[in-house]
């Protein structure tokens, strides 16, 4: 059996919080067994399709769309879409051979590992979320493996299939703490000025964006600095404020590459609550105010900032709360040096940063009988 040619497929995406874990198993499986074959499954159109490549690996896309809530004539070409990507996962599958395939969530996960174990391949999936979505609860039933990075995960999935990784994460986080001076210097900051980093994940977040741009004043006031990721479509507005403030307190960007250099600089941060943005900020270990995202699946990004809040590992502030509380939050945050220090050592003791490297030996006990 081991002297077959080791492949894997692996399919999700939709959003960075599924396509960085899928690229970080990738990285780790890579560099485990090098002479492993890995092919991506993702839909049309969806940002995996851009960055995937962007990372080296080959990406085939499905024309797969998410369900509609509500009844409606879309619901038609949903049908006909889930039906044709299962057809096309099929083929895929059955032309490239995997030993393995891996759904790391997003619309194309679904009929890749349909497909799949429907051919009798090993499939694991992993979960990011504290609430699983529907579409993992199903699968579930058919696949070999769930790694999860939340306790309780019983509730939703066998317990014999569950294994606790944690989530995959970027390796630049990983040692953020001798990159301070790089850190400022990149973003043209003042060391001795506190940092409050914000960041609304990799697609912009309107109310965060929102709440910032009618509390910069106040920030700056206070003689703090911020380092503000926007997303795209805020960006014209988020400069023309910047501007108008004439402050060199203010780095703003649509889309902060260099995200180990602004953990780095940052005093307390600022962010929406992504499974995969939860897992990096366990590791960077700093203070935290989540501010969850109410459109979702199941509202799993509370459910997921609830999972921190409950041990003492963060703050929160409801999304319709946020224009009138999180500056002021925030402000606060920054001047209570003992409840940033309780919060760090509370958010530190939640990382596992090796979750990459363990998923990637369970594929390949998957894919070799152990």
């Amino acid at each position: 059996m081991e002297n077959r040619k080791f492949k894997v497929i692996v399919s999700g995406g939709g959003t960075g919080g599924h396509i960085f874990p899928a690229v970080s198993i990738a990285n780790a499986l890579k560099e485990n067994y090098p002479e492993i074959e890995i092919l991506f499954i993702g839909a049309e159109g969806k940002m995996e399709m851009e960055k995937v490549p962007a990372a080296g690996y080959k990406i085939i896309g499905l024309p797969v769309v998410g369900m509609q809530r509500k009844l409606s004539p879309s619901m038609i070409t949903f049908v006909f879409k889930v039906l044709k990507s299962l057809r096309l996962a099929k083929k895929i599958i059955k032309d490239f051979n995997p030993n393995v395939v891996v759904g790391v969530g997003g619309y194309a996960s679904g009929p890749a590992l349909r497909a799949a174990s429907s051919l009798k391949i090993p499939c694991l999936i992993q979960e990011q979320n504290s609430y699983p979505g529907v579409t993992n609860k199903i699968l579930a039933k058919k696949v070999a493996k769930i790694c999860v990075a939340y306790d309780n995960m019983e509730k939703f999935f066998p317990i014999h299939k569950i294994i606790k990784t944690g989530n995959p994460v970027r390796g630049d986080i990983k040692n953020i703490n001798n990159k301070s001076a790089e850190a400022f210097e990149f973003f043209g900051l003042n060391p001795s000025k506190p940092v409050i980093f914000i960041v609304g994940g990799s697609l912009g977040a309107r109310t965060i964006n929102e709440s910032v741009a009618n509390g910069l004043q106040k920030i700056i006031d206070n003689d703090y600095q911020v380092i503000w990721q926007t997303g795209k479509l805020f960006i014209p507005k988020a400069k023309e404020i910047a501007n108008s403030l004439n402050s060199q307190n203010i780095y703003v960007s649509d889309f902060i590459y260099k995200m180990d250099l602004a953990y780095s600089a940052a005093d307390i941060i600022i962010s929406r609550a992504g499974a995969s943005t939860i897992s990096e900020l366990c590791i960077v270990g700093k203070p935290v105010i989540f501010v969850p995202s109410p459109n979702v699946a199941e509202d799993h990004q509370t459910k997921n900032a609830k999972a921190l809040t409950d041990v003492g590992a963060a703050l929160m502030v409801k999304d319709i709360n946020a224009g009138v509380e999180l500056i002021d939050s925030a402000i606060s945050l920054v001047t209570d040096k003992n409840k940033c220090e309780s919060l760090s050592q509370n958010i530190k003791k939640l990382e596992l940063p090796n979750a990459a490297q363990i998923i990637a030996e369970e594929v390949h006990k998957l894919a070799y009988g152990k």
